[in-house]
């Protein structure tokens, strides 16, 4: 591996040219299993310019928040809460919170039933006006209404899957587990893990409403285990990780009628390497350029990076890194690409990495902070300015 000295070199005369000296600090929060060492949404403030994270600190009290997302205001924050039952019902739920963006604290404003067990992933149209919400236990997925307010109402629309895949015991009935819209806000996309498909929806922001069954799919190898997925910029490419299998499936999109054409299927793991039960997939990210691709790989403990030809839809293997830490589960860019935070579950830390502007290399740095069980980091946009 190239000497952290020599890289932090390289990079660090682009980081000087193209980012502003007063470049302010981002507000980042970290979604987490509650337990023992967490108790809910934790927030840290991150330094762009030297890609440090401040000492986390407790936003909101909550159970099992294991997904988060945030409004393009930065106004509102999203999460899910993980469990069976809400409110004597055997659902999930999905909570909303008000931003403070001086302290980072978060105000709950209402939580809603998400008419699924389980929900472990949810994001929101291009309105900002509809949460879609993927509830893995139950297989189904649910639309709830964005008020004015940031508070959410009742599911406007829910959908169950049904079927089953070839393993028995991670397949033996759906399981949603993404679900997010096209640039277009006209087709909603779900990876089902039990059902070894990607599935398109129509979507209709007016009213809210999935139509109630799906219009196309893509199928996986029987087996793969489709978890979660990302567009490119174009919006013409879909990448899909594959979290039983350990691959990364390409795709290309057609927005005019909202199906899907495989394209290729790599794995995620280094060349020889075989997938051993203790392996997993669990995230993917798309690069703000469009030019690589970023995918977790638990038990391996690591992140293998991809470089894309947006021309053919084609991935080649750039490297795969070493985490450091125990099974690295959801991580995420900062807004301008230049550093990729990592949710370490099983050691209880998130560490940033530096990227290659050039190739989409990563180098980890010292950078890192202790969270209790994180499984998700999702960065706040800048609030406009008047």
């Amino acid at each position: 591996m190239r000497p952290l000295v020599r890289t932090l070199a390289l990079v660090a005369p682009l980081l000087a040219l193209s980012l502003p000296a007063s470049a302010a600090e981002s507000l980042v929060y970290f979604g987490t299993y509650t337990g023992p060492k967490s108790q809910g949404i934790y927030v840290s403030r991150f330094d762009p310019a030297t890609g440090r994270l401040g000492h986390p600190e407790l936003a909101a009290a909550t159970p099992n928040p294991s997904f988060l997302t945030a409004d393009s205001t930065g106004r509102f924050l999203y999460a899910v809460n993980e469990v069976g039952e809400f409110r004597g019902e055997k659902t999930g739920s999905a909570s909303a919170f008000a931003i403070d963006a001086a302290s980072g604290k978060l105000t709950l404003l209402n939580d809603a039933a998400t008419k699924g067990s389980g929900p472990c992933h949810l994001s929101l149209d291009r309105t900002g006006r509809h949460l879609l919400v993927a509830n893995y236990d139950s297989g189904s997925i649910a639309v709830l209404p964005v008020q004015g307010d940031g508070k959410l109402g009742s599911a406007s629309s829910v959908v169950q899957h049904t079927g089953h895949g070839p393993n028995k015991e991670r397949q033996g009935g759906p399981h949603a587990h993404a679900i997010a819209v096209d640039a277009a806000n006209r087709y909603a996309l779900v990876a089902d893990l039990g059902l070894d498909k990607l599935l398109v929806y129509r979507f209709d922001p007016a009213a809210g409403s999935l139509s109630p069954v799906a219009i196309s799919f893509a199928a996986s190898k029987p087996g793969a285990g489709p978890r979660h997925f990302d567009f490119d910029p174009t919006g013409r490419l879909v990448f899909a990780l594959n979290e039983m299998a350990l691959t990364l499936a390409s795709y290309r999109f057609d927005a005019a009628t909202g199906t899907l054409a495989e394209v290729q299927t790599i794995s995620t793991l280094p060349a020889g390497v075989a997938v051993k039960p203790e392996m997993s997939g669990a995230e993917v990210r798309v690069h703000p350029s469009g030019r690589f691709i970023y995918a977790s790989n638990r038990g391996h403990d690591s992140i293998a990076v991809f470089a894309v030809d947006r021309d053919k839809g084609t991935v080649r293997s750039v490297e795969v890194v070493a985490t450091g830490a125990k099974t690295p589960r959801n991580f995420t860019l900062d807004p301008a690409g230049r550093h990729l935070l990592v949710a370490n579950q099983g050691s209880d830390s998130v560490v940033v990495f530096i990227v290659d502007p050039v190739t989409g290399r990563l180098t980890r740095t010292a950078n890192s902070v202790e969270v209790g069980a994180p499984v998700c980091v999702t960065f706040v946009p800048d609030r406009p300015t008047r």
